[in-house]
C-alpha cells in the first residue's frame, strides 16, 4: 500500500473513530479504572466478535457492559445462567395461541445488540450450546423459521474463577469461539477510593447516547480496512505456529503444551490488531498492536499438559516466553 493511501486511511479512521472518545468519556462517568476491559469491549464491537470475561464478583463487569450499551443506544439484555436454565430461555420458543389454535414465535433475550451471559459456566451443556450456536451463526431457529440476530451483535460471557461447585466448565472447543478472554483484576487503592465516593454519593451522572449501532457498524467496516503489512502477518503466523511447534523457535516447552492455538487465533490476532490500531487512530497496524492484544487472544487457546499444572506453569507463562522469543519484524 502506498504511503498516501495509508495517510488517507488514517484520516478516515480518525473521522469514523471520533465517537470512541465520546463513548469513553460517558462510560468514565460511571466506571473507574478498568481501562483494558473497556478497550477490549470496543475491540469486540469493532470486530463483531465475542468476549469471555473472567473475574471475581464485584469488579464492575456487568456495569461496564450495561454502561457501554447505554452510551451507544443499543438494546441490552442480561441473562443470569443457572443450572435449571433451558435453551428456550435463551433463544425463545413457540407459544400456543388459544384464540385460533396457532403457534406463535416468542423471541428470547438473545435478540439484542449486546447480550451479557452472566456466569455462563453455571448452565448445563445444552444451554451453552444453544448460546454458542447463535453466536456462530448469528441467527436463531424457532420452530421452522430462522430469524437473523440484530447488528451489531455481541455476546459477553462472564465466569467466576474462584467458585467451581455447581458449574459446567466450557469445553476447549467452545471457549475457542470467543475472540478474547479477559481477566479482570481488583482496582488499585486510589481507584477503589474513587469508586467509594462515586457509588455512595447522592447521584450518578446520567449517560448520554453518543453513538448509534449504525455508526458502530460503519466504524467496524473501516477497522477491517486498516493496513497490515505482510511482515506483520508473517509475525502473527509465526506466533501461532510457535504455540504448536515451540522447538522451531528454540523453546523447550513442548512437554508442557497439549494443544497449541487453532487457526482461529491467527484470524482473531489479525482482526484484533487492526481494531487496536483503529482505537489508537492509525490506519495501519504494527507488531506492537499484536503484542498489546496477543495475551487476550491466546491465553484460552494454549491447552497445557498435566505436567505443566504440576510445575505450576500457566498458559500465560508459555505465551510470554513465545512473545519474548519470536523475532519481531
Amino acid at each position: 500500500m502506498l504511503e498516501q493511501d495509508i495517510r488517507r486511511l488514517t484520516a478516515e479512521v480518525a473521522a469514523q473513530g471520533a465517537f470512541v472518545q465520546s463513548m469513553m468519556t460517558e462510560i468514565r462517568k460511571v466506571i473507574v479504572g478498568q481501562h483494558q476491559l473497556l478497550d477490549r469491549l470496543l475491540i469486540g464491537l469493532l470486530t463483531r466478535n465475542h468476549i469471555l470475561i473472567e473475574g471475581v464478583p464485584g469488579l464492575a463487569k456487568t456495569l461496564s457492559v450495561k454502561t457501554l450499551s447505554e452510551a451507544m443506544d443499543a438494546v441490552f439484555r442480561r441473562v443470569q445462567f443457572t443450572p435449571d436454565l433451558l435453551p428456550a430461555d435463551i433463544v425463545g420458543t413457540m407459544i400456543y395461541n388459544p384464540r385460533d389454535g396457532s403457534m406463535l414465535p416468542r423471541k428470547g433475550p438473545i435478540f439484542a445488540n449486546i447480550v451479557l451471559a452472566d456466569e455462563i459456566n453455571r448452565a448445563p451443556a445444552k444451554v451453552q450450546s444453544a448460546l454458542l450456536e447463535a453466536m456462530q451463526e448469528r441467527q436463531v431457529t424457532i420452530g421452522d423459521t430462522s430469524y437473523p440476530l440484530p447488528e451489531p451483535f455481541l455476546v459477553l460471557a462472564t465466569q467466576n474463577p474462584i467458585e467451581q461447585e455447581g458449574t459446567y466448565p466450557l469445553p476447549e472447543a467452545q471457549v475457542d469461539r470467543f475472540m478474547l478472554k479477559i481477566k479482570v483484576d481488583y482496582p488499585s487503592r486510589d481507584e477503589e477510593r474513587t469508586i467509594l465516593d462515586r457509588m455512595t454519593g447522592e447521584d450518578l451522572q446520567p449517560i448520554r447516547k453518543v453513538a448509534s449501532p449504525a455508526e458502530v457498524a460503519h466504524a467496524a467496516r473501516v477497522a477491517r480496512m486498516v493496513y497490515l503489512d505482510d511482515r506483520v502477518k508473517d509475525y502473527i503466523v509465526n506466533l501461532v505456529q510457535a504455540t504448536r511447534h515451540p522447538k522451531d523457535v528454540g523453546l523447550d516447552v513442548a512437554h508442557l503444551i497439549q494443544y497449541g492455538a487453532s487457526p482461529r487465533a491467527s484470524i482473531f490476532l489479525t482482526e484484533a490488531a487492526k481494531a487496536h490500531a483503529f482505537l489508537k487512530g492509525r490506519g495501519y497496524a504494527t507488531p506492537e498492536d499484536v503484542k498489546a492484544i496477543g495475551m487476550d487472544v491466546l491465553r484460552h487457546r494454549v491447552i497445557l499438559t498435566y505436567e505443566a499444572e504440576a510445575e505450576e506453569v500457566s498458559s500465560e507463562d508459555i505465551i510470554r516466553r513465545i512473545f519474548d522469543t519470536v523475532e519481531v519484524p
